[in-house]
Order: C-alpha cells, then sequence, then structure tokens
C-alpha cells in the first residue's frame, strides 16, 4: 500500500522528538525523506555494494565450509573458482526463489575486476599483495560484530553452547586433524579454544547465507530503478519488507567438508530461519552496535570512554562519523574502497558535482551508504510492525496506538546525540 492510498490517521499527532518520522512511518514511508536525490543516492549505492556482497558470501561460505581451521590460512581470500561458478539460490533460472533476474553465478563486473583489478591483469598473488582486490577485512569485520554481540535474539547463538552443537564440532574438529598430531594434541589440552574457532566459522557461514539473499536483492531493486519501476523511497522500502518475507524462512546451517564428507555442524533440520537467526541479528550487531572505529575513539573503559554495557554501543553505520573514513584500519573504509569500483554512472556524476575530488568520494560514498542503511532499517522495523502489530490503514484507534508507541520506541534509539537520523533529514548532509 503505498502513501496516498493510506487513511488519515485517527490519531492526535505524535509529540514524539521524531514526530515528523513518526508520521512518515505511519504512513507507508520510511526514516529517509522521500526526494528523487535520496533515491538516487540510495539504488546507486545498493548496486554498487551488491557486487563485492557477490564474492563477500562466496568467499564467507568457502572460509566456513572448506578453511575451516586451518591454522595458517594465508589463501582464505583466493575463492576458488568452484565457489566462484556456486549458483546463488535466488537469481538465475534454477533458482529456490528468483528474486534477481540476472545470472546465478558470480557478477560479471565482479569477474572482471578480480581479473584486472585496478592496475591490470597479474597474478592473483600480486593482485593480493598490492592490494588490489575486494576487501575481505570487511566483511570479516561484520562477522566479528555477530560473533561478539551475542544473544541478539532467535535460536541460532544459545545453539552454539549446546552440547549436541559441541559434539557436532568435536567430529569435524577431529577429521580435519586426524593427519596432525600436533594440532591434535592443541586439541585436547585447549578444546575451548577450538571450540571457540567453530563458533565462528559458524558466524562465517551465517552471515555468507544472509549476504547470498541481500545481493540478488539489490541487485534487482537497481535493475528496476533503472528500468523506471522503483520511482520512489517508499517503494524502494515495500521492495526490502515483501523480500524480507519472501525470503524469511530460508535456512540457516553450518556444514563442513573433508576429504570429500559433509560434517553438519548446524544442520538444516534444525530449522533455524534467515529472518530470526541472521537478518535480525545483523542489523542489531553491525547497524546500531559494532565497535569503536580504531585510532578513532578511545577504548579506555576505566574512564568511561565506552559504555560499560554492551547494549549501549552505538558505533554501527546508523550513528557513526562518516569523516574518519578514508582512513587506514577503519572498516567502512575498506567498503567503500570496494564500492567505489561498482557505481553506476549516475552516482559517479552526483558525486563529481558536489565532491571536493577524487579523494572525497569515499566520504561522500559513505554519506549515501549511510542514507541508504537508514532506508533498509527502515524496511525492518516496518516488517517487524507488520508481523507482530497491525496494518498501517487498521480501522481501530487502538491498535494504531500500538503501531505507534511501536514506532516511538524504535526511534528512541536515535535521541542519541551520535545518531544521524536528524542528518540524512538534510539535503545538504553531504
Amino acid at each position: 500500500m503505498t502513501t496516498a492510498t493510506l487513511p488519515q490517521t485517527k490519531l492526535p499527532p505524535s509529540t514524539h522528538e521524531f514526530s515528523e518520522i513518526i508520521h512518515r512511518l505511519e504512513a507507508g514511508g520510511a526514516m529517509l525523506p522521500d526526494t528523487p536525490e535520496n533515491l538516487m543516492q540510495i539504488i546507486g549505492i545498493y548496486k554498487a555494494y551488491a557486487v563485492p556482497m557477490d564474492f563477500y558470501w562466496r568467499d564467507l561460505l568457502y572460509i566456513a565450509e572448506q578453511v575451516f581451521l586451518n591454522p595458517l590460512p594465508f589463501l582464505k581470500y583466493f575463492i576458488p573458482q568452484e565457489y566462484l561458478d556456486l549458483h546463488n539460490h535466488y537469481a538465475g533460472d534454477d533458482a529456490d526463489l528468483r528474486i534477481w533476474r540476472g545470472e546465478a553465478t558470480a557478477h560479471p563486473e565482479l569477474l572482471a575486476f578480480i581479473e584486472k583489478g585496478e592496475t591490470r591483469k597479474m597474478p592473483k598473488l600480486l593482485h593480493h599483495l598490492w592490494h588490489d582486490r575486494v576487501n575481505m577485512e570487511f566483511a570479516e569485520a561484520c562477522m566479528q560484530a555477530m560473533l561478539w554481540h551475542r544473544d541478539m535474539g532467535g535460536l541460532f547463538d544459545p545453539y552454539l553452547d549446546t552440547d549436541e552443537y559441541k559434539a557436532n564440532a568435536d567430529r569435524a574438529i577431529k577429521a580435519y586433524f586426524k593427519k596432525n598430531p600436533m594440532m591434535m594434541g592443541l586439541y585436547k589440552l585447549f578444546p575451548d579454544l577450538f571450540i571457540e574457532q567453530v563458533r565462528m566459522m559458524s558466524y562465517y557461514s551465517n552471515l555468507g547465507l544472509f549476504w547470498e539473499v541481500m545481493a540478488p536483492v539489490f541487485f534487482e531493486m537497481s535493475d528496476l530503478y533503472d528500468e523506471g519501476k522503483i520511482t520512489s523511497v517508499p517503494e524502494a522500502m515495500n521492495f526490502l519488507v515483501n523480500g524480507i518475507f519472501a525470503i524469511a524462512g530460508r535456512p540457516i546451517y553450518h556444514h563442513v567438508y573433508i576429504d570429500g564428507e559433509c560434517y553438519e555442524i548446524i544442520p538444516k533440520s534444525k530449522g533455524f530461519m534467515w529472518l530470526y537467526e541472521a537478518a535480525l541479528p545483523y542489523v542489531e550487531a553491525v547497524f546500531y552496535r559494532t565497535a569503536p572505529f580504531r585510532g578513532t575513539k578511545s577504548y579506555n573503559a576505566q574512564a568511561k570512554q565506552v559504555p560499560e554495557d554492551q547494549n549501549d554501543f552505538h558505533y554501527g553505520i546508523l550513528y557513526a562519523d562518516i569523516f574518519p573514513v578514508g582512513t587506514a584500519g577503519i572498516p567502512p573504509t575498506l567498503l567503500m574502497q570496494d564500492m567505489l569500483h561498482f557505481l553506476p554512472p549516475y552516482l559517479v556524476e552526483y558525486y563529481q558535482k558536489y565532491c571536493r575530488g577524487e579523494d572525497d568520494m569515499l566520504i561522500q560514498l559513505a554519506n549515501s551508504f549511510q542514507r541508504s542503511m537508514y532506508c533498509v532499517t527502515s524496511a525492518v522495523i516496518q516488517a517487524l510492525r507488520t508481523a507482530l502489530l497491525y496494518p498501517l490503514d487498521d480501522q481501530n484507534p487502538k491498535h494504531l496506538i500500538a503501531n505507534r508507541q511501536f514506532f516511538e520506541a524504535q526511534l528512541d534509539r536515535f535521541k542519541r546525540p551520535e545518531a544521524r537520523l536528524r542528518d540524512i533529514q538534510r539535503s545538504d548532509y553531504r
């Protein structure tokens, strides 16, 4: 249902600090204002993000399933052809659910970049050492945020502490190191250390399966925008909402392949689902929480320079100061550098109009990325409202009050001074 078809709310105006945004959400809109400029930015970013994401999810699964507990994983970013050819379950003719009309194998722009990078065609090792490659360190930083901010709801994370999980991990560990007596000896001495590494591998798989869905979603949104079929921010948000519900039940699992045999560390039969075990924990851990950018904030907890309660962490993209982007060691810098290679022409022209030069483009990219993730978060909020509460055009005032209280509680998280919700309401926030 579009904003225009929703009836006037029967409630009095909200008195919330973000009342204008509350009313926009109640009318079926997003936290991001509906302007052609905002739409162009977020769709362009989705396209630029989807191409490296197509590498991220493939390499994350390769690491979780094949590299596993290799103590010296020097080649873990050298994704084999098998995983470049791996069919995305949500693209291609044989898709479980075809979200993107494109091919199921690795995106052509990604393959071209892997071959030539920014420089020229050369051996993969030289591209890697020259850092002329997709920055998987960003993907790993997201995985680490999810691993560190555990217990985000759902059943996946509690399962990692069960005896059943530990028994499955034990079988895989012993199979992996059966020809390595030194590592088997270390495992007997420090079993918890190895089990924790397997938990990390399970989060590699979790994030890889999450992004396997998001890449075709973003590709299709870009194509629809190019075809003139997505014309507003609410339409973009609603496409995300519909996508969330369409693939909410895709399995989240972790399989390891050792000497041609599959070890089910987290079997598909556990019934863990994409929405509750991957999507929502990802949004909470990465969009909201994460950790301070290295080199930009002290970690002195005794001086109360970071929150005492982990629940109060507020360093995700929804709160982030974009201006340190471009600084070494900051994960978003790596993502912006990846996206820079795959910008659609209209976004390049936009940045050329407003940038202070090419060196400023990473900052402008981060700004657009921040706007785009507020749109994704709006979709998550609207999806949760749909699942837990009432339709926006409900005729029962009590139901409308419940919806409003839900929206206000969600926006309470953006009252912090660090939140960028106020900033993205302005077109001059660049």
